[in-house]
C-alpha cells in the first residue's frame, strides 16, 4: 500500500549511544544540516530489535569524536554503519525512508528498504513492488503467504524481500507440503473424518507461523491468519499482528 508521508531519518555516526536523527523544528529532509534532533534507539516507533539497537549504538559510540586519523579504520567504520543502515532500512520498511551518512565520501544516499541499494534520490526507481499487508493462508497447491497484487508466493521467494529467517522459511514450506499431503490423502481414502485432527493441527501451526512471521518482519508490516481453505475444517479466521502486537478484530 502506498506511504505518502514516510518519517524521515538520518543514520550518521557522531559519537553519540544514538546514530539517528530527524530534522529539527522546520527543516527539511533535503536540508542534511537541520538532521539535529537525536531519535533514541528505545523509541517505540522504530520497534527495533535488540541486536539492532546494539548494533548500531556501539557502530555510533565507536567513532572517534574527532573523527577517524587511519583511513582503513575510517572505510572499516562506513561498511560497518552501512551493513546496519541497510537492516534499519529493512526493518521500518515504507513508512520510513532512511538515509546514510558515509564519512568516508561525506555523502549521503537514501537506503531502500526492499532492494538495499543506495540511490541519490528517495524512491527513485518508485515503491518497490514488495508486500507490506501479507496473509499467510494454507491452500492446496499455493503458497502460504500472498498480498493483494502480488499473488500467493512463498517466503524465500527474492521478489518479496522479506529476509525471513531461514528456521522459518523452512517451516513455512513444510506447513504448506503437509497441506498438500494431507488432502491427497484425504481424497485417496474417502474416509470421513480420518484426518480431522491433522487439519485441526495444520490449522493451530499456521496461526503460529502467522505470529513468528509478524514478529519477524516487524511493525511496519501487517499479518494477517485466514486460515485453511482446504480440508475438513476448511477453517477461517482472521487474525492480525504487527510485529509482536496482535491488533484487535
Amino acid at each position: 500500500m502506498p506511504h505518502e508521508d514516510p518519517r524521515y531519518l538520518l543514520v550518521q555516526a557522531r559519537s553519540e549511544p544514538s546514530p539517528l536523527y530527524e530534522p529539527y523544528g522546520g527543516g527539511t529532509h533535503e536540508d542534511l544540516e537541520t538532521f539535529t534532533a537525536g531519535v533514541p534507539l528505545d523509541d517505540l516507533a522504530l520497534g527495533l530489535p535488540e541486536d539492532l539497537a546494539h548494533a548500531l549504538r556501539s557502530w555510533s559510540l565507536s567513532r572517534p569524536p574527532g573523527g577517524f586519523t587511519a583511513r582503513p579504520d575510517l572505510r572499516a567504520h562506513v561498511k560497518q554503519g552501512l551493513v546496519a543502515a541497510r537492516r534499519l532500512a529493512g526493518h521500518l520498511g515504507p513508512p520510513w525512508a532512511v538515509r546514510y551518512w558515509d564519512e568516508r565520501h561525506r555523502t549521503a544516499k537514501w537506503v531502500c528498504w526492499g532492494c538495499e541499494r543506495l540511490h541519490w534520490e528517495h524512491d527513485s526507481h518508485g515503491i518497490p513492488p514488495h508486500p507490506v499487508d501479507l496473509i499467510v493462508e494454507g491452500e492446496f497447491r499455493f503458497g502460504p503467504l500472498r498480498s493483494d497484487g502480488f499473488g500467493d508466493f512463498f517466503p524465500d521467494d527474492p521478489a518479496a524481500a522479506l529476509d525471513l529467517s531461514d528456521g522459518l522459511v523452512a517451516a513455512l514450506y513444510g506447513w504448506a507440503d503437509e497441506i498438500d499431503t494431507t488432502l491427497n490423502l484425504e481424497i485417496r481414502d474417502r474416509e470421513e473424518g480420518k484426518y480431522d485432527d491433522t487439519w485441526q493441527r495444520l490449522f493451530h501451526e499456521g496461526r503460529d507461523l502467522a505470529r513468528r512471521v509478524a514478529h519477524e518482519l516487524g511493525p511496519a508490516w501487517t499479518v494477517t491468519y485466514k486460515g485453511l481453505v482446504n480440508g475438513g475444517l476448511a477453517a477461517m479466521t482472521y487474525v492480525e499482528w504487527q510485529g509482536d502486537r496482535e491488533l484487535p478484530a
